[in-house]
This record gives C-alpha cells, sequence and structure tokens, in this order.
C-alpha cells in the first residue's frame, strides 16, 4: 500500500484498509485513494506542444501539497479538504484531454502567454476547464469545496460563500507552484489575485518561505504520488 512510503515514515508496515484507516486517518486515505485513481489517468502518452500530462500531474499534486502547507499553517480544521480540492482543481484540463483531445490541441496551441485559458477554452470549445469541472463534479457528487475550487480557481472573487478561504488557499498554492515553474499547460498563464493572498492575511515573505519549503514537502512525497 502506498501508506507503506517512506513518506509516513512508519516503524511497522500497514497490511490492510483498517490499519490504514486507523493510522492516517480517513480522509487521508480518502485523498490517497483518489490521488492513486486520477494518476492512472497521466499514463497514456505524454507531449502535447508545450504540454506535458506528466507535468500536469506534478502539478496537481504539488498545488496540493502546497495549499495543504497554507492550510496548517493558518490553522484550517479542514487540511486534507484543501488538499483534495487542490489536488482536483484542474480536473477539466484532464477531461477534455482525455475526451476531446482533437479540440485540446488547439487549445494548447492558441493558449499562449498573456491569453487567458479560459477564454481559449471558451472560444473553441463553448465552454471553459473550470465549467466543466464544477458540471462533473456535482453531477459526480464530489464535496461542495472541491466544485467550489474546480469552478472558480480562475476567477475567486467570483465566489463568496463557506469556501472562501479553502478556494484561497488553491488560488495561492496554484499561484506559487507556478512561479515555481511547475504549470498546467507548460505555460504562466495565471493573473495574480490580491485579494485572495491579503484575504488570507499572507505577505510576499510568506509566499517566499512558503516556495522554499514546498521543495523540501514535494521530495518527501515523490514516491507517495508518483512525481
Amino acid at each position: 500500500m502506498c501508506v507503506n512510503s517512506a513518506a509516513y515514515g512508519l516503524r511497522t508496515k500497514i497490511t490492510n484498509l483498517q490499519q490504514a484507516i486507523a493510522y492516517l486517518g480517513l480522509k487521508q486515505v480518502r485523498n490517497l485513494a483518489v490521488t492513486a485513481g486520477v494518476s492512472d489517468l497521466f499514463r497514456r502518452g505524454d507531449a502535447i506542444g508545450a504540454y506535458r500530462r506528466s507535468e500536469l500531474w506534478r502539478h496537481l499534486v504539488t498545488v496540493g501539497l502546497a495549499a495543504r502547507m497554507i492550510a496548517m499553517r493558518l490553522r484550517f480544521s479542514d487540511f486534507e479538504d484543501v488538499f483534495l480540492a487542490a489536488l482536483l482543481h484542474d480536473l477539466g484540463i484532464i477531461l477534455i484531454d482525455q475526451h476531446d483531445n482533437a479540440r485540446f490541441v488547439r487549445v494548447i496551441d492558441e493558449a499562449v502567454e498573456g491569453t487567458s485559458l479560459c477564454d481559449v477554452e471558451k472560444r473553441i470549445l463553448g465552454y471553459s476547464h473550470a465549467e466543466l469541472a464544477e458540471a462533473v463534479g456535482k453531477m459526480w457528487s464530489f464535496p461542495e469545496a472541491v466544485v467550489i475550487a474546480g469552478r472558480y480557481h480562475h476567477n475567486p472573487d467570483g465566489y463568496r460563500g463557506e469556501h472562501l478561504n479553502l478556494l484561497r488557499a488553491v488560488v495561492v498554492a496554484n499561484l506559487v507552484c507556478t512561479l515555481k515553474g511547475i504549470s498546467s499547460i507548460g505555460r504562466n498563464l495565471l493573473r495574480v489575485s490580491p485579494t485572495c493572498i491579503l484575504g488570507l492575511g499572507l505577505r510576499k515573505d510568506d509566499l517566499r518561505v512558503l516556495a522554499e519549503d514546498l521543495d523540501q514537502e514535494v521530495a518527501a512525497n515523490v514516491g507517495l504520488y508518483q512525481i
């Protein structure tokens, strides 16, 4: 089981689901199960222009880890929910790549720096990956926080609800990872959201420390999340 990864530093081996749940907690086991399932989508082929499926997977996991770090440092009570929402925030990109690949190639070709990925998608597809993530998340009965992160991670100012700080953590984590060169489609198309940074009470130095500490967190989880 992946819970036997060195990331957990276990002295004795966990051999069944009950032991895993007892040690990690139900939400952590849920997140590991989702991670394992989603990672299978990245095993077919790789490159489309600047886009790499393997790099999208690395982006998703790294954003998840960064968002969880933010949540833990700010003492959120639901930091595992934050991880799951961040891990799945670009679910729409995965689905478009897998099920509408011909037009996805056009999106990748035309989504150059200085453009908005969602605007390019709407022009070519008629919808954005954020809108698709929301629709599919509702259809699959995902937790509301996951649906919100998928829908509003490019437009956080458009949401006012109980998951606002969770969304802000995902948005800031997404920004930090992208600025570190770990982007979703191989290009930096993000726009900085000062309201999310300020809304969490973060300063420039906090983001710098987070970016530095993230390297160690990623290194500790390479085997666990296959990145």
